[in-house]
């Protein structure tokens, strides 16, 4: 069995601590992928030096530059995708075409971030004073503290790392301790392309013990944190004593509405896709059904029928419909969360159970749930689960279909099925989500668009797309005077009055 290292002061270095944990296939538990440095704060502490040396040297690359060692990321990436997907199928479970498209993405923002390099745009305004520029313009702003969820090992990294390092950051970077694998090949990836090795830190553990001590760390101004709402939480409360720059990504619980006169082929295809792709374990999935009465026993008779022919194994397989959960404590709370469920009265129509037998019993596997008769406002309605259990609720009109939706304390994503485009853009503008699809489900975002939602699923900051860029960054104002004398704004020759 191979042992990993971290990263740190531009070297592969052992943990401080000389502590090691087991990166488990959880398909089949018995596949020990390695052993993986269980760090600590004293792995933390000198990461934060090494990083704060490479933000000297790397904030004064010239940005464009800094694009081009993106660019060569991409390039990188491409050429290896299906072996990262496959190595990453192997350690966190879904898919290879789910994998595929987690490295597809990490490459599309790669040559996003490359061509930004050379679109940091500031602005050049009018003076209110003769012989006077004024502008501003965007400068990094030292060492960002980056914590990653395990449902997508590349994606999501990226996400935060390509736009810090393009802004001249440098990063310190803590993977989840369940895909560390895919996040040491990331940033090999990074260092083959050209990074100065200490702008890069990979440091491994547990986010009680290193995500904690990166967040709690005097010299690291900025935080991009991905999770649960309740870990948000205490993320932000220590940001916030510490006046730290900080983005959180957490919870949803989102909701597709199929009405009367939806395409009901297509919104089938639609919530296969959101509710089981990667086994329910994204914060976008799609965790409630909303149906119009119409529709709700003709479409839940097919949705039921199509979910049993789910085939459940190893990603790495020809054929595999859904693949494992993360790990047992995954596996653990979708069985808490199905006893929920009984216990308020909803009916399970298929599911509810570990899946075991045809090869299943090695792994962390879990059938994929159905649950109709949901009431609104039930903890089964209301609570994130992060697995493959589907809430349907009955609604009779379009208004009550959009009060379902927005009565839950997350707002990530919502979709939308119907012909009307009048009730289509009245589900754009009402829905309370920072996402809505319109017959399409609440999964399939694009890198070149902002992501993030509302209420406690954020705290209004967004990942991808342009506004990233400004998350990463920090406007500084410059005033240049050339006219010789003291010109006092807002007293002096205002509106242009001669002298």
């Amino acid at each position: 069995m191979k042992t990993f290292k971290n990263f740190i002061g531009g070297v592969w270095a052992e943990p401080a601590t000389g502590d090691y944990f087991d990166n488990v296939n959880p398909a089949d538990t018995r596949d020990i992928i390695g052993r993986f440095p269980r760090s600590g704060a004293e792995d933390v502490e000198r990461a934060v030096q090494a990083a704060k040396q490479g933000f000297e040297l790397w904030r004064r690359t010239p940005a464009p530059i800094r694009g081009d060692v993106l660019r060569k990321v991409g390039d990188l990436l491409s050429a290896r995708k299906e072996e990262i997907a496959q190595l990453m199928t192997r350690e966190m479970g879904k898919p290879l075409n789910e994998t595929r498209g987690d490295v597809q993405e990490g490459i599309d923002t790669a040559y996003y971030a490359a061509s930004e390099g050379r679109r940091l745009f500031g602005h050049t305004v009018p003076s209110e004073l003769r012989n006077k520029w004024a502008m501003s313009y965007r400068r990094p702003i030292g060492v960002a503290g980056l914590v990653t969820p395990f449902n997508f090992p590349m994606a999501i990294p990226t996400w935060k790392m390509f736009p810090a390092l393009l802004c001249g950051n440098a990063v310190i970077f803590k993977p989840a301790e369940d895909v560390p694998h895919t996040a040491t090949v990331l940033v090999e990836i990074l260092l083959e392309a050209g990074l100065p090795p200490q702008v890069i830190q990979l440091v491994h553990g547990l986010g009680e013990e290193v995500g904690a001590a990166i967040v709690a760390h005097p010299e690291v101004p900025l935080i991009s944190f991905t999770g649960s709402t309740e870990t948000g939480r205490l993320v932000g409360e220590v940001c916030g004593r510490m006046h730290k720059r900080l983005s959180l990504e957490m919870g949803g619980k989102n909701a597709m509405i199929v009405l009367d006169d939806a395409d009901l082929e297509l919104a089938l295809d639609g919530v296969l896709w959101g509710a089981f792709g990667t086994t329910g374990q994204r914060c976008t999935a799609t965790s409630r059904l909303i149906l119009q009465a119409g529709v709700h026993d003709e479409f839940l008779s097919r949705l039921v029928d199509r979910v049993r022919a789910l085939r459940l194994g190893d990603g790495r397989k020809e054929g595999t419909d859904v693949g494992p959960l993360i790990n047992a404590n995954a596996v653990a709370k979708v069985e808490r969360y199905v006893g929920i469920g009984q216990a308020e009265g909803a009916d399970l129509l298929c599911g509810g159970r570990r899946a075991t037998g045809k090869g299943l019993d090695a792994g962390h596997f879990f059938e994929p749930t159905i649950f109709a008769r949901v009431k609104p406002c039930s903890r089964l309605e209301q609570e994130e689960i992060f697995g493959p259990v589907l809430a349907v609720i009955q609604v009779e009109s379009v208004d009550e279909a959009f009060a379902v939706n927005n009565d839950v304390r997350y707002g990530l994503s919502s979709s939308i099925y119907t012909r009307d485009v009048n009730v289509a853009f009245r589900a754009l503008n009402e829905l309370d989500n920072g996402i809505t699809y319109v017959n399409a489900p609440t999964i399939g975002a694009e890198a070149h668009l902002p992501f993030g939602g509302v209420k406690q699923t954020g705290n209004g900051h967004r990942e991808g797309g342009w506004e990233v860029y400004e998350f990463y960054s920090e406007t500084k104002v410059g005033y240049v005077d050339f006219s010789g004398v003291l010109q006092r704004a807002q007293i002096d020759t205002y509106l242009g009055t001669p002298d």
